[in-house]
């Protein structure tokens, strides 16, 4: 029993220790576990299989897939981050440039600016065209002059006092950054009852909200309340009183995701589109191997 206990925490569980984790590695193949089918099989992957969206504010997602390996949610992540097409600034070209930004900088800081077109009712500019039509590009002018505030103090040095700023503030209040990351389900099992003051202490080693404390016949006792806001700082493993009452794991094909939009498109289209790019990465490979002669 104890053996099948280990072998399924093998299998299931990336285990953090003290001074390193265990289990890193995805091992549930075929034939490498006595008494287990892990040969490839669609109606067990769609049954275990699930995407369950846990918050969507503005241009933040926050959901989990679960049932999946960890080189499907990478390559999912990455797809977001390189592969869904938006608009940005490619060429500027400077006419009249009187400015302190010099025009290497002032044309990076525009290709940082999002802009709010769907890159969808866009095509591709074919290989080899110079000019731009009006179905693969955008043109803009800027024609802007910063002048002195004529009313501002003389010792004043503010420059928000001395000029009227012209500030892009239809663009700029959008972060330039979008950010597409997963992490792994936290899974913090507590061995055996922790009580009393060591129940205090080992709330505090915690994120808030992971442990909570329950009275129980008069006694104060721990229990895991939401393991899901834990960061794993492991400081309970500076407790030696604690260290050995805890175990902590990330849950191996639970993958937790969370997607910023920087406002060009909402994030759960983003999200939409990456899992069509993906289906399609996979169509041509099936492609690819269909068009192989076989001997």
């Amino acid at each position: 029993m104890a053996a099948q206990r280990r072998t399924e925490e093998m299998r299931d569980r990336v285990v953090l220790g003290e001074f390193g984790v265990r289990n890193v590695h995805t091992t549930d193949f075929p034939g490498n576990y006595s008494g287990y089918d892990d040969a490839w099989d669609q109606r067990r992957f769609e049954e275990a299989f699930r995407v369950d969206v846990i918050r969507e504010e503005g241009d933040e997602l926050e959901f989990d897939m679960v049932g999946i390996d960890a080189a499907i949610a990478n390559a999912f992540r990455r797809i977001l981050l390189a592969e869904v097409p938006t608009m940005a600034v490619e060429k500027v070209f400077v006419y009249n440039n009187t400015s302190i930004v010099q025009d290497e900088i002032l044309a990076h800081r525009l290709g940082l600016i999002p802009i709010r077109a769907d890159p969808r009712l866009f095509e591709y500019r074919n290989q080899g065209d110079e000019e731009g039509t009006e179905i693969d590009t955008l043109q803009f002018q800027l024609k802007i002059k910063c002048s002195r505030n004529s009313q501002a103090a003389k010792e004043s040095s503010d420059p928000d006092e001395l000029y009227f700023n012209h500030k892009g503030k239809d663009h700029a209040k959008f972060s330039p950054v979008a950010t597409a990351s997963y992490r792994l389900l936290p899974d913090i099992t507590l061995l055996q009852p922790i009580e009393d003051e060591a129940a205090e202490m080992l709330q505090k080693c915690f994120s808030p909200g992971v442990i909570e404390i329950q009275n129980i016949k008069g006694k104060k006792v721990a229990r895991v309340a939401n393991a899901r806001l834990d960061t794993f700082s492991r400081e309970v493993f500076r407790h030696e009183s604690l260290k050995n009452l805890v175990r902590l794991a990330r849950v191996r094909n639970h993958y937790i995701f969370s997607v910023e939009s920087t406002g060009i498109l909402p994030p759960d289209v983003l999200v939409s589109e990456a899992i069509k790019i993906l289906m399609g990465k996979c169509q041509r490979f099936l492609n690819e191997l269909d068009s192989v002669p076989m001997e």
